[in-house]
């Protein structure tokens, strides 16, 4: 593996984000120098790590993941299969740094919601949708069907649930599907997919390619349906004035530069938390089931520890820098934007542009994209799905901005918008509908989650709008938004190929 080119590439996504936040913060939007001072160190140890985290994954956990799906596989025991998916999303989804901070923000509006109880539903529907959707790869489901009909459950119960618990529930969708859990998750659907292709010589059975994919986007259903059900069983609650939220930000800003040492303790026990499991998990598969050479055990613990290492640095750059930067941009322009409409385009404009940048830089979305482009044989280009996704999250972005600003229902945006790109399922390629909802939850990672909804929170905070309401929700959007523009690059895609299809027979009976 070239770190070389994973460094080149994670430089490429990282440093736009950072020239514009101190373009921003030097001329229109001007923000404390220790704040810039923090941000910029946070840009690199997020450089840094974000490249040995992708190194680690690529050595590490996608191989663990593929072989542990082919071997449960190949054990043609549906039952142990499907305990095996329950468990893996359960313990990945648990261990998931994400979900720690959104539970923290959720019992800091709601404080008679239990962090560990909404932890651990978020888990359980998690595991839940991951052994759905392994059992829609093995029974051949069509997946458009299986999306339509849980989305319809999850939209039909949200309705029942407290209004605080709605754009939480969305939100938890996006945050499950993070650093660890996509891409474990997505190795085993590919792991399972490949063995079931192998097994169906007589060419009855769907594509390996095309069952590849979409495994993450069931999984992201599962906590949101969890999560509202959660909801209409503790019967909601207020939300909690958010000042607690600012005053707590106010205090790390407070600590200067040496933040990142103070949050290492912190973030070390996080990560930990995060890969013990798998460690654990991958341990038990390599005595009982897998049985690998030593010298593959040896490549996986070494991916492993960069995994550690990187996802260590990478947190500490994001939540040391990239969170307190953005919640004070957020902060300016949202004081500005009450002056006038200058200010107001601004403010969404620039929403618009964080979306394009910010998804590049998601761990996640670089693990899909390498994996795509590997399984469609170099047919679907890398810097196409990154174009696609980032159009759909910063249009997202934009929107979000116009919720801080105007306060409008989520609904209005969530409904239509699902209901799209439900429509587009059955009309896009299969592939890319798999790959479009894959998409819609590895957007939603660990710098969205961090720098974006930051700087909504303090956008909204600072424009005179109730932060726990309007905020809320910006992560469902991010997730929401790709599974449009993926799907109609799917329609295109084929367009072009029956073009180029249909110019070649002609080439050749005129021949």
């Amino acid at each position: 593996m070239d770190i070389f080119q994973k460094f080149k590439e994670t430089v490429s996504s990282v440093l736009p984000i950072m020239l514009m936040v101190i373009l921003l913060g030097l001329t229109v939007a001007p923000m404390p120098f220790f704040v810039l001072t923090r941000f910029v160190l946070g840009g690199i140890l997020v450089i840094v790590g974000l490249t040995i985290f992708l190194l680690g994954v690529d050595i590490g956990i996608l191989p663990i993941g593929e072989r542990s799906g082919a071997a449960l596989t190949a054990k043609r025991s549906l039952p142990l299969l499907l305990a095996a998916a329950f468990l893996i999303g359960f313990i990945v989804t648990v261990a998931e740094p994400d979900v720690q901070v959104l539970a923290d923000q959720v019992k800091g509006i709601a404080p008679q919601v239990s962090k560990w109880g909404l932890i651990l539903m978020i888990g359980v529907g998690v595991g839940l949708f991951v052994a759905l959707g392994i059992l829609r790869t093995v029974l051949s489901i069509p997946l458009n069907i299986l999306l339509t009909i849980s989305y319809i459950a999850v939209f039909a119960l949200a309705f029942l649930a407290p209004a605080t618990f709605q754009g939480v529930a969305f939100d938890s969708g996006g945050a499950t599907t993070g650093p660890m859990t996509v891409p474990f998750i997505m190795a085993l659907g590919v792991g399972v997919a490949a063995v079931r292709s192998k097994s169906a010589k007589n060419g009855k059975l769907s594509s390996s390619s095309d069952d590849s994919f979409g495994l993450t986007g069931i999984a992201s259903v599962g906590p949101v349906l969890a999560v509202i059900i959660y909801g209409i069983v503790l019967n909601g609650g207020n939300a909690s004035d958010s000042e607690s939220l600012s005053a707590e930000s106010a205090h790390s800003l407070g600590q200067g530069i040496f933040v990142f040492l103070n949050l290492l303790p912190s973030i070390l026990k996080e990560v930990s938390a995060a890969l013990a499991p798998l460690v654990a998990m991958a341990a038990v598969f390599q005595l009982f089931l897998l049985k690998m050479p030593p010298m593959q055990v040896v490549r996986m613990i070494r991916g492993f520890v960069l995994s550690f290492v990187g996802l260590i640095l990478f947190l500490t750059g994001a939540q040391g820098g990239f969170m307190p930067a953005g919640e004070a941009l957020g902060e300016v322009l949202g004081v500005a934007s009450r002056t006038g409409a200058f200010w107001t385009v601004l403010l969404v404009a620039v929403g618009f542009v964080f979306g394009a940048i910010v998804v590049c830089a998601e761990p996640a979305v670089w693990v899909l994209t390498d994996q795509v482009e590997s399984i469609s044989g170099g047919t679907i280009k890398r810097k196409v799905m990154l174009v696609a996704l980032s159009s759909g999250v910063a249009l997202s972005i934009g929107i979000s901005m116009l919720r801080v600003l105007f306060a409008f229902s989520l609904w209005y945006i969530l409904i239509p918008g699902y209901a799209l790109a439900l429509l587009l399922s059955f009309i896009s390629p299969k592939l890319f509908t798999g790959i479009a909802f894959d998409s819609g939850g590895v957007a939603s990672g660990p710098m969205t989650s961090t720098f974006v909804l930051s700087f909504t929170l303090g956008a909204s905070s600072a424009s005179g709008g109730n932060p726990a309401v309007d905020a809320f929700g910006v992560i469902a959007l991010v997730a929401m938004t790709p599974l449009i523009a993926i799907q109609i690059l799917g329609i295109i895609f084929r367009i072009k190929t029956n073009r180029s299809e249909k110019a070649k027979i002609g080439s050749e009976a005129e021949k």
